[in-house]
């Protein structure tokens, strides 16, 4: 699906009545730590996407992919109570990518337990060539057990017994879809629709696309290429890129190939096979077509001297990840993520 007239400004027709306010799709990193170190105090990973129009900041649907620590706050800092959610998409199971759900459930628990239910959109229960399973219910099944047996979700029933007596995990409606390469519809909102396809990084990984009225967004999460290890022709994902055909932005989480195993950082080369790099997510967002391309979850974070324990020859600058995107033949807008960079698509 393509949406050829955008703006980034509103554009109101004239007519004989009230101008009528411009449909709008805005994209906001709420989260750009990539990984599980933590550096100068980002957010782990997530992006909000939202739709509405420009006279409600284009905040009818919001719907928030991925909850690294410290997303609540981030959420706060542009005003958005978590109350506000519509739903909450997964890309997969790895910490840096869910733990702040716990907040975020916690917290409509207390405030909201009269509803409604938080929808929770995840892959279903997969088994991983280890023998373990990934499993978005159980995490949202067993979401509050920690204060549960501590007592103190116990305390907080007795000073308010409205609250619903399960903890948290009473509010997510969780929603899994099955899993196949080929992209399909997971939910729906009014005229927004979100399509789904399984990726390669780990078992139950997935990635997401947004289709509204005022352009289409496109969720990487940590996809990687099938083939886990050179030779291959990319390190982005079939996948995605299917996914991404005709997208007005691709949003990816991104490594910089100064972490290769021909580097000095002594980074695992089997973690950063698992990525795309910032040159192939240019060449990859190149053949689809978007016109924006936003950089996230960066490994290594723009001026950090190490990726976690790893040493880096030196900082790398916003302008290194920009260069090594356009390198890769991209010829459109590269956003390197920080926290709550915000792109607006606006319909004509």
């Amino acid at each position: 699906m393509t949406h050829p007239i955008k703006t980034a400004t509103a554009l109101l027709a004239l007519t004989a009545g009230p101008a009528l306010a411009a449909n709008c799709l805005e994209i906001t990193i709420t989260g750009v730590q990539g990984g599980p170190p933590v550096f100068a105090g980002q957010a782990g990973s997530g992006t909000l996407v939202t739709y509405g129009t420009e006279e409600n900041a284009c905040r009818d649907v919001l719907m928030q992919f991925d909850t690294g620590r410290g997303t609540t706050q981030q959420l706060s800092k542009i005003g958005v109570p978590v109350a506000r959610l519509s739903a909450v998409f997964l890309t997969h199971m790895h910490s840096d990518h869910v733990e702040g759900l716990v907040d975020l459930s916690q917290l409509r628990w207390h405030f909201n337990s009269t509803g409604p239910k938080l929808p929770l959109i995840c892959a279903e229960d997969t088994d991983s060539p280890a023998g373990h399973t990934m499993s978005c219910v159980n995490f949202a099944t067993h979401i509050g057990d920690a204060l549960i047996n501590s007592g103190e979700m116990a305390q907080r029933l007795a000073e308010n017994a409205d609250r619903l007596p399960g903890g948290p995990a009473d509010l997510l409606d969780v929603a899994t879809f099955s899993a196949s390469d080929t992209a399909g519809p997971v939910w729906t909102s009014g005229d927004v629709t979100v399509t789904a396809a399984f990726s390669r990084h780990v078992a139950g990984h997935a990635s997401y696309r947004v289709d509204t009225p005022a352009g289409s967004v496109v969720i990487g999460g940590d996809a990687g290429n099938d083939t886990p290890q050179p030779p291959r022709d990319s390190s982005t994902s079939a996948q995605v890129e299917a996914l991404a055909e005709g997208a007005d932005v691709i949003v990816h989480s991104t490594i910089h190939p100064v972490m290769g195993s021909d580097g000095t950082t002594g980074f695992p080369p089997a973690i950063y096979h698992r990525q795309s790099t910032a040159e192939d997510l240019g060449a990859m967002a190149q053949r689809t077509g978007a016109s924006h391309l936003m950089l996230t979850h960066l490994i290594p974070p723009v001026g950090a001297a190490r990726q976690g324990i790893y040493p880096l020859p030196a900082p790398l600058t916003a302008a290194d990840y920009a260069t090594a995107a356009t390198d890769g033949g991209y010829t459109g807008t590269v956003v390197v993520g920080a926290d709550l960079a915000t792109l607006r698509l606006v319909a004509e």
